[in-house]
């Protein structure tokens, strides 16, 4: 693919500068060369005029020289009556009518004019050369465009220097952004300049993103790492004992009531590592959420869809909502429908909850607070802060847990701008706390 020539911006600005003064210096030049030409040819007339006058008052004594003057083209003089010649000089001018006219004569112009002799019916026509008015004005037209030339070149010298006075802050600004050392320092300062004040405004934004982009990609690599770090120890318990038992099933040949615990243990186990993996799947989606992933959501709605979800899912169990009649605020909906649906399921699980009532409501100007109270076994005061970490598993907690749950709810608190607490519940067993940022509008 052919490239395109590319100019810099400086020259480009001179060139301009030099085209559009090409423009008007050519107008004013047509103008000015057409102004001379007739100004010359005016004054000639004006002088012509004025011999005529002083010809006409002496012309009984001019006639009798006229002819032998031998101008040989200098000028010349025919005085007619009618169309009969009186008089004239050796070059002899056709009839004219009186004023001022070119005419040509042996090949030669000349500029006439003719006058009326006063008390006659005679003519008196005086001629010079046209070259005289022409030549003087050609060399007045030649300095024009001299002139003309020399002001289109001053004009792309200046455009040169002042254009690159002009583009020296985005120079600055190039030279910014060529930089290759990984801090290049804060953009140059530029005033005066409307583009490049925007360009540079332009540029901070960029590399605000741009920071904010390697950022969020840094977090995201770090939580990545953290996972990778935490579920190969989280996981390995569990696959040395599947591994373990499909030895003892391949190798020890056990008989039927051993078969099928083994086989048991192996479906508990595998179950662990699945709920493990979908659990820290989850984890990864609300770390990598951001701000733009928040819209407009009904917390109401939210706990009305997870009790009924659950009261279908887990037989026995009784799950109220008490709360406004809607209260929305502006979050993640998968995010808060996953933290509704592990507070139960924990309560019920881990807690053995046969009743658990969820409430929503504003707690302040700014905070939007959901309560989830049961009636289980409750949640031991040293470990309430513990049960929120990630792979942590309260002392009563059932068995096959990934001991994520908590740490999901945890999660979605706090990328909700609230946090997540227990407390005792007025139901015996333990209330489930989570307060949301909410700022009314």
């Amino acid at each position: 693919m052919s490239s395109r020539r590319s100019y810099s911006l400086r020259a480009r600005v001179a060139a301009a500068t030099a085209l559009g003064a090409t423009v008007i210096v050519a107008a004013l030049g047509i103008f000015v060369a057409l102004a001379i030409s007739r100004n010359n040819m005016s004054q000639l007339d004006r002088r012509l005029e004025t011999a005529s006058s002083v010809l006409i008052a002496n012309v009984t004594a001019a006639a009798s020289f006229l002819p032998n003057l031998g101008d040989a083209g200098a000028f010349a003089v025919t005085i007619r009556a009618g169309s009969d010649v009186i008089i004239s000089t050796p070059t002899r001018l056709p009839p004219l009518e009186p004023g001022a006219a070119t005419v040509v004569v042996d090949g030669t112009a000349y500029r006439a004019n003719t006058s009326p002799v006063p008390g006659t019916d005679s003519l008196v026509s005086l001629a010079v050369p046209a070259s005289e008015a022409r030549d003087i004005t050609v060399d007045q037209q030649q300095w024009v465009a001299v002139s003309g030339v020399l002001a289109v070149a001053a004009a792309a010298g200046l455009g040169w220097i002042f254009g690159g006075l002009a583009i020296r802050p985005i120079a600055a600004l190039t030279q910014y952004i060529g930089n290759s050392t990984p801090e290049p320092g804060p953009l140059p300062k530029v005033s005066g300049v409307r583009e490049a004040e925007e360009l540079a405004e332009a540029l901070e934004l960029m590399l605000a993103r741009i920071a904010e982009a390697q950022a969020q990609s840094a977090a995201s690599l770090e939580t990545a790492r953290d996972f990778a770090a935490a579920s190969a120890h989280e996981l390995r318990t569990p696959l040395t004992a599947m591994r373990t038992d499909i030895e003892v099933l391949t190798t020890l040949r056990p008989d039927g009531a051993q078969r099928a615990e083994i086989l048991a243990d192996l479906e508990r186990t595998q179950g662990r590592v699945e709920a493990t993996l979908s659990a820290l799947e989850r984890l990864a989606s609300g770390e990598l959420s951001s701000e733009r992933d928040h819209v407009p959501t009904d917390l109401v709605e939210l706990c009305d869809l997870a009790a009924q979800d659950a009261v279908r899912q887990l037989p026995g169990v009784a799950v109220l909502v008490e709360s406004d009649p809607s209260l929305v605020i502006k979050g993640l909906p998968a995010g808060l429908r996953l933290a509704l649906d592990n507070a139960i399921v924990n309560a019920v699980r881990h807690g053995g909850a046969s009743t658990v009532v969820l409430a929503a409501r504003r707690t302040g100007p700014g905070t939007v607070t959901v309560t989830v109270d049961d009636d289980g076994t409750g949640v031991p005061v040293p470990e309430r802060e513990a049960v929120f970490e990630r792979f942590a598993r309260g002392s009563g907690a059932a068995r096959g847990g990934s001991g994520l749950g908590l740490a999901l709810v945890a999660q979605q608190a706090q990328l909700h701008g609230g946090r997540a607490r227990f407390e005792d519940s007025g139901l015996g067993g333990a209330r489930l706390v989570l307060e949301f940022a909410a700022p009314q509008d």
